[in-house]
C-alpha cells in the first residue's frame, strides 16, 4: 500500500545517501597541513576571505575534497583554500563540481619544499584544465619561492604569471607579511584585518568608549548635565 511504498522510498533514499557519502569521502586521514606555520597561513587566509565575501553569493572552503569527475571518486584534489562564486554560502563536507555547477575561481596552496613538485606540475596543470581562473602559491617559510608568494592567471588554456600581485577575481591586492598573506581592497586600499587584528581593534574601540564615558562623567560632576534650554 501507499504507506509501505513511502517507507521503502525513504529507506532507499537513506541507503543512497550512505552510498554516496562513502563513495565520495570527506577525508583521507592525512594531516591538514605540513607544519603549524602552513596551517596558520591557511586558516587565516580562509577566515579573512570569508569575512570579505560575507553577504555575497559565494563560499570559501579549506582543505576539503574537490571532486571533478562524476562517478570517479578517486579523481579529486583538496585545495588548501578555494573561492567559489555564484553558489550558496556556507560550508560543505566536500565539493562536487557537477552538483554545484561552478568551478572554483581562485585556489591557494600553502606550498613547501616537500610539495613543490606537485604544486608546480600536477596541481597547476589540473587547475588550468578545470578552468580555475587564478592559482596562488604561498611559501610561508620561503623554502623555494624567494618572494614567498606567486600567482598565476588563466589565459586561454594556460597560466601566466601575475606580476602586480592583484587578484582580479577577488578585487584585492595580495602582499606578504612575514608568514601570512595580506589582502588590500582595490577600491579603498584598506587592509582586510585578520581575526587577531579585529580583536585588537574592537578592544581599542571599547577602551576609547570607556575613556569617553569616564570623561563625560567627570564633566557632568563638574558642570552638571548639559541639557538644552
Amino acid at each position: 500500500d501507499y504507506t509501505k511504498v513511502c517507507a521503502w522510498g525513504m529507506t532507499m533514499t537513506a541507503l543512497s545517501s550512505q552510498v554516496s557519502s562513502s563513495l565520495y569521502p570527506v577525508s583521507d586521514g592525512e594531516p591538514v597541513a605540513e607544519t603549524f606555520v602552513h596551517l596558520y597561513a591557511m586558516l587565516i587566509t580562509l577566515e579573512v576571505l570569508r569575512q570579505y565575501l560575507a553577504g555575497q553569493r559565494a563560499t570559501v572552503l579549506s582543505n576539503q575534497f574537490l571532486y571533478y569527475a562524476q562517478g570517479f571518486p578517486k579523481l579529486r584534489v583538496a585545495p588548501d583554500v578555494m573561492v567559489i562564486f555564484d553558489v550558496e554560502p556556507g560550508g560543505r563536507d566536500n565539493y562536487k563540481i557537477w552538483e554545484e555547477g561552478q568551478t572554483p575561481a581562485v585556489v591557494f596552496e600553502m606550498t613547501s619544499q616537500g610539495t613543490q613538485e606537485q604544486d608546480q606540475s600536477f596541481k597547476k596543470t589540473l587547475y588550468a584544465q578545470l578552468e580555475v581562473q587564478e592559482y596562488w602559491l604561498f611559501d610561508p617559510k620561503g623554502e623555494w619561492i624567494a618572494d614567498k608568494l606567486e600567482g598565476y592567471r588563466l589565459q586561454g588554456e594556460e597560466y601566466v604569471a601575475i606580476a602586480d600581485g592583484i587578484s582580479q577575481q577577488l578585487q584585492l591586492r595580495l602582499a606578504v607579511e612575514e608568514t601570512l598573506i595580506s589582502f588590500y581592497r582595490l577600491d579603498t586600499g584598506e587592509k582586510l584585518m585578520i581575526p587577531e587584528e579585529l580583536a585588537t581593534e574592537l578592544a581599542a574601540e571599547r577602551q576609547r568608549r570607556t575613556e569617553l564615558e569616564a570623561e563625560l562623567a567627570r564633566y557632568r560632576d563638574q558642570f552638571g548635565d548639559l541639557t538644552p534650554e
